[in-house]
């Protein structure tokens, strides 16, 4: 019976990948089954290279992340601190035979950097940038039986950057074959020209391959469907001439009473481009479309669907914490669904084009975004950055970015570069000419800017050039209020702000001065303490931003300021300003490296959101006698009162544009309640009570069911605990995970910036009372159990589900 049955599940296998293989357009991950080898070896290209002591791996792949810390790494600390290097990866691979007369195509999402790619040891070709995607055709070089794919990846010139790279085959690959008639490689562009509630215009603009060498007739049918799959708008071209090569094909359709894209209900729509030659298939594309529009005011700010709103943006690099570089879509969806939680509703991609599959979430969650292409041009930030490629790269590198992501609704800006230096340079006026061209060349339906630090007109040529759509002003927020006196009829938008400085569940008082750490940038700095840590009352910011409350304060009260991109949403790897070495990691983030929220995120919850916060902090040990400062940050309440053991300190109210409510009081262990109260009633108490000595360790799960698809996660959060149950805030206790099961311990981390224990292992220190551990799933289904044992502690086990 268990052999007919396995059988049956053979024979169902074989169809399913019969009825794959005979469809005209097929894309396959091509992640599984790569070896890898740290180093140098030039014959590695070569098809009869002996690659069986390399290791076996899945990509996507991030080698640095592997390593050990160390100041004398290359990267330097603003780097991340992490080894970098040469590398190597083959893989070894047979078409079926159902293939044979396809057009075959590898697809790399991102590798950096430097990489080379052979097949059959025949040179395919050579991509410096590492955030850039491209695809090579391998049809004419493929051969019956075995073929070798061979990638060199060179980061071993250093410094390149000023924050973690990675290193290696980060991002996803992937194996396209297609009829020697199909659409292009990015070919489809789909805008809405016209837009009401009724009706909506759509343009299908399709680049067509022929490589037949024939000139027939072709028909091409495009159709959109809605969110539930039923199609709502078709158009079809028949007897369309073949031409040599490749040429474009303009359609239009209307969709009735469209649904719209937004922030708070991101419908998309699916379109799906058929082309037939005769009656038969030979091509089929799909791309998403979300039907919204928008626009920036000089006067007014920025509108969505006709709707006035802020742009809460924030800004992110692209590694993921422990998992280094190595793109995971559910390490990136936590990210956005954790300051989805807090209010924001935009990203900025810092300061490159991001991974594919972060715009499908921003897609569907409903985040704008702001793609940003380079951080330098031709003048460098570090020696060996992309200054060095610039020349020969930028075109290629640009109209890959707009050609790969310009159909994704989330996408609303263009920009062109970050603090680049030729602003101080008249030859900023010509390359900001060329660069804008080349995107509009590629699409007019959305704004090109660039973010700027120069703030005198006068001196800023890229401003000069004229050619801007927006004016994006990276810190200075005291210049809000009088920027449309200073750029009349300019349209504005603070793309980056604040820099403040904060450490998870650290606190230095009094909380009520700023300081700028450090104060210029020629004085060596000299403040801080002895934990390498930022006081998190957000009363600490570099020298060139402010903090939290500062900016916010200016971008609400003006409607002119279409919106920001704080400084940034988590903490990245690198520039660990304003600390030497061991600080490896910013201390920028609203949220920290692991992914547990600071104290000023509950400033913006509170501010952005209309959902009821209470956030009541420091923690509650503190030396007997201490004068304590207690912030709270709260709305939908007038007013909030707080008790010491049960004796009332009085009321507060925010007072003129405050964000939060402050007292000063001594410190005696017991129960500090808070209570909002909005017209007399009760909206929400908190209470934080002082914490005895670790007793227990807690596990908490950000999912207890996860997918057998190899790359799903589940984020554990461990806490350490007193006796009663309360987070014990200095706890630092070492925790030991032990994992049973069809998975693995993907990462470990507890958000300080100052640690230098390894990202992958199965120990980690508590920091502030948590840690975290990374549980990934293999491609079986059944249960992990997680275990968490620490000396002295009670331990704790977690099971999760497997599907």
């Amino acid at each position: 019976m268990m052999l007919r049955k396995s059988l049956v599940l053979l024979l169902m296998m074989w169809v399913g990948m019969q009825s794959a293989y005979s469809q005209p357009r097929l894309r396959q991950n091509f992640n599984q089954d790569w070896k890898f080898y740290l180093g140098d070896d030039a014959t590695a290209k070569s098809n009869d290279f002996n690659d069986l002591q390399w290791r076996s791996l899945t990509l996507p792949h991030d080698w640095s992340i592997e390593g050990k810390f160390d100041i004398k790494n290359p990267a330097k600390p603003e780097g991340g601190g992490l080894p970098t290097g040469v590398a190597w990866y083959r893989k070894s691979f047979t078409l079926p035979a159902s293939l044979k007369n396809k057009n075959i195509f590898i697809e790399f999402d991102g590798v950096y950097k430097d990489s080379e790619v052979w097949i059959n040891g025949q040179f395919l070709g050579k991509r410096p940038f590492g955030y850039s995607s491209f695809h090579y055709e391998l049809t004419k070089y493929l051969k019956p039986g075995k073929n070798v794919i061979a990638v060199r990846v060179d980061n071993s010139a250093q410094p390149d950057s000023r924050w973690y790279s990675g290193s290696g085959i980060y991002r996803n690959v992937w194996l396209t074959s297609t009829e020697s008639i199909a659409i292009d490689h990015w070919g489809t562009f789909v805008s809405t020209p016209t837009i009401s509630k009724e009706a909506a215009k759509v343009s299908f603009k399709t680049k067509i391959r022929n490589k037949t060498g024939v000139k027939g007739k072709i028909d091409v049918l495009s159709q959109v469907f809605n969110a539930k799959g039923k199609m709502v708008a078709s158009v079809r071209t028949n007897q369309l001439g073949l031409k040599d090569k490749s040429f474009d094909l303009e359609q239009f359709a209307v969709v009735n009473q469209p649904e719209l894209w937004s922030v708070n209900n991101p419908h998309l729509y699916n379109v799906v481009t058929q082309i037939f030659s005769g009656k038969r298939l030979v091509d089929r594309y799909e791309t998403p479309l979300g039907i919204r529009y928008f626009n920036f005011d000089a006067a007014k700010g920025f509108t969505l669907n006709g709707e006035y709103m802020k742009i809460l943006g924030v800004c992110m690099h692209h590694d993921l914490g422990a998992l280094g570089a190595a793109i995971n879509v559910r390490a990136m969806e936590r990210q956005l669904e954790i300051l989805k939680e807090m209010g924001c509703n935009a990203i900025r991609t810092a300061h490159n084009p991001p991974a594919p599959e972060l715009l499908d979430l921003c897609d569907k969650m409903g985040f704008l975004v702001m793609d940003e292409a380079f951080d330098m041009w031709k003048k460098k930030k570090n020696s060996k950055d992309y200054h060095l490629n610039f020349e020969e790269w930028h075109a290629a590198d640009l109209q890959d970015m707009v050609k790969r992501d310009r159909n994704h609704p989330s996408i609303i800006l263009w920009s062109i570069g970050n603090e680049i230096r030729e602003q101080f340079d008249s030859t900023g006026i010509a390359i900001t000419k060329e660069l804008v061209k080349l995107v509009k060349d590629l699409d007019t339906t959305r704004p090109v800017l660039s973010a700027l630090t120069e703030t005198d007109s006068t001196k800023n040529f890229i401003y000069q050039a004229g050619v801007l759509d927006i004016y994006g002003l990276n810190y200075n927020h005291k210049l809000y209020k009088d920027f449309p006196k200073n750029y009349p009829g300019q349209k504005f938008l603070a793309t980056e702000t604040t820099s403040s400085l904060d450490t998870r569940g650290f606190y230095d008082m009094p909380s009520d001065s700023i300081r700028r750490w450090p104060k210029d940038g020629k004085t060596k700095f000299t403040e801080g303490n002895a934990e390498f840590a930022a006081s998190s009352y957000d009363n600490v910011s570099a020298y060139w931003g402010s903090t939290h409350a500062e900016t916010w304060k200016e971008a609400k009260k003006y409607d002119h300021v279409s919106g920001l991109f704080v400084w940034t949403g988590f903490d990245y790897l690198g520039e660990p300003l304003p600390y030497p070495w061991p600080a490896r990691s910013s201390y920028f983030g609203i949220v920290d490296l692991a992914g547990f929220p600071k104290d000023a995120y509950y400033m913006y919850k509170s501010e952005w959101t209309n959902k009821p916060v209470l956030h009541v902090f420091p923690h509650w040990n503190w030396t007997a006698g201490k004068t304590v400062d207690v912030w709270a940050y709260f709305n939908n309440a007038d007013e909030v009162e707080l008790f010491l053991n049960g004796k009332s300190l009085g009321s507060k109210t925010k007072q003129g544009e405050d964000l939060h409510v402050q007292w000063q009081l001594k410190y005696e262990p017991g129960v500090l309640k808070a209570v909002s109260k909005k017209n007399g009633k009760v909206v929400l108490v908190k209470e934080t009570k002082t914490a005895g000595k670790p007793a227990k360790i807690e596990l908490v799960a950000d999912r207890s069911t996860i997918a057998a698809n190899g790359t799903d996660l589940s984020f554990v959060t461990v806490r350490i605990l007193d006796e009663q149950g309360n987070l014990v805030p200095d706890a630092d206790n070492l925790v030991q995970f032990k994992l049973e099961g069809e998975g693995i311990i993907a990462g470990v981390d507890n958000g300080f910036q100052a640690s230098l224990e390894p990202f992958k292992a199965d120990y980690r220190k508590a920091y502030r009372g948590l840690c975290l551990a990374i549980v990934q799933a293999n491609k079986k289904a059944g249960k992990l159990e997680l275990r968490a044992t620490a000396s002295g502690l009670e331990a704790a086990s977690l099971t999760i589900t497997v599907k």
